[in-house]
């Protein structure tokens, strides 16, 4: 097949630090070309991902940054680019709108943010004529009224994130900064625990910087260290390192990429019940699920006896990249097989 990506304009792909979507992006397209397909990954012209690739924009414009103009201009070009394609992966809002104005051309998109928000009439208008992808089955389960083609949960490569000892003595923090994540809980849960926590946090935003300073700034100490933003290697290393992730969210979250990655490092994860967690984590066996901050701190202290490399098999067996392209292609076909697509709830 002759597959066009289209990626949001905001971040690079793949992301040098923060950005779960453009991550899944790079796993998918690296994926499918390795599958044999004909992969154009349309995207911003400092991506990296090695494959085939086409832009407009120089320089990706940042998340907040760009209005809707810069988003259909991008666009725009995409779908130029994308004549002659079998099917179009377009992960922009803008761009299944857009898509009609090219009849016969086969489009499905995918949902990475909540439908209990102002995206729900959004993807309510558009699913009628663009199939959509959830990336949970607890996001599928609010899409209410509207049809959802297929659940994909996101996937990474494990080879790319190498088992981790451990041995770090402190469990991580991984994530953004703001109040639905919350930090403020995963402090207070590490520090009953006795377990040193390291925050390392997007905070490039100004709402993310206000908030740092009026509701974290004053919970750090020896304890608990705010490292900033990372990625790459030195993403994958303080992850391998950790005795846990400690991930309290405090919103229904769609999925939560990081949870994957450390699982992939062998990191078992602390997570409260909320959103695509449950899926994600084997309760007692790659993590725990808990509410509470007397038993998220248990937790904490009990994740160290957990066994690191079932968490790795819970990732090569369910959560690897290979087995999110391959469930992508089946859409794909299906897709081009029959237009009166079967949509499941």
């Amino acid at each position: 097949m002759r597959i066009v990506l289209v990626a949001p304009p905001w971040v690079a792909i793949p992301p040098t630090a923060y950005g779960g979507t453009e991550a899944v992006l790079d796993v998918l397209a690296r994926g499918l070309e390795r599958a044999g397909h004909d992969v154009l990954l349309f995207t911003t012209g400092d991506s990296t991902c090695p494959v085939p690739r086409d832009f407009i924009l120089p320089h990706a414009i940042g998340v907040g940054v760009g209005g809707s103009a810069t988003e259909l201009r991008h666009v725009i070009h995409a779908y130029r680019a994308a004549v002659g394609a079998d099917i179009v992966h377009d992960h922009t809002l803008i761009g299944p709108v857009y898509a009609d104005r090219f009849v016969g051309l086969p489009v499905v998109t995918t949902n990475h943010g909540p439908f209990q928000s102002e995206l729900g009439d959004y993807y309510q208008a558009i699913a009628e004529r663009t199939p959509i992808i959830a990336i949970s089955h607890h996001q599928a389960s609010t899409a209410t009224k509207t049809p959802i083609a297929a659940v994909i949960h996101h996937g990474v490569d494990p080879d790319r994130y190498p088992a981790g000892l451990g041995d770090g003595g402190y469990a991580l923090f991984l994530g953004r900064m703001c109040p639905e994540k919350g930090i403020p809980a995963a402090i207070h849960a590490a520090r009953r625990a006795g377990v040193p926590l390291r925050i390392a946090a997007k905070m490039s935003e100004p709402a993310e910087n206000l908030y740092f300073e009026r509701c974290v700034k004053s919970l750090l100490g020896v304890d608990i260290e705010f490292v900033g933003e990372v990625g790459g290697v030195d993403k994958v290393n303080l992850i391998g390192g950790a005795v846990c992730l400690l991930n309290p969210i405090d919103w229904p979250e769609p999925f939560g990429m990081v949870m994957v990655e450390a699982l992939a490092c062998g990191t078992p994860v602390v997570a409260t019940h909320m959103g695509a967690a449950p899926e994600i984590v084997d309760d007692g066996v790659t993590g725990f699920i808990r509410s509470t901050q007397e038993d998220l701190a248990w937790a904490v202290q009990a994740s160290q006896y957990l066994d690191r490399g079932v968490c790795r098999s819970a990732v090569t067996g369910h959560f690897s990249a290979e087995r999110m392209v391959a469930e992508h292609v089946a859409l794909y076909e299906q897709v081009l097989a029959d237009s009166t697509l079967p949509l499941v709830a």
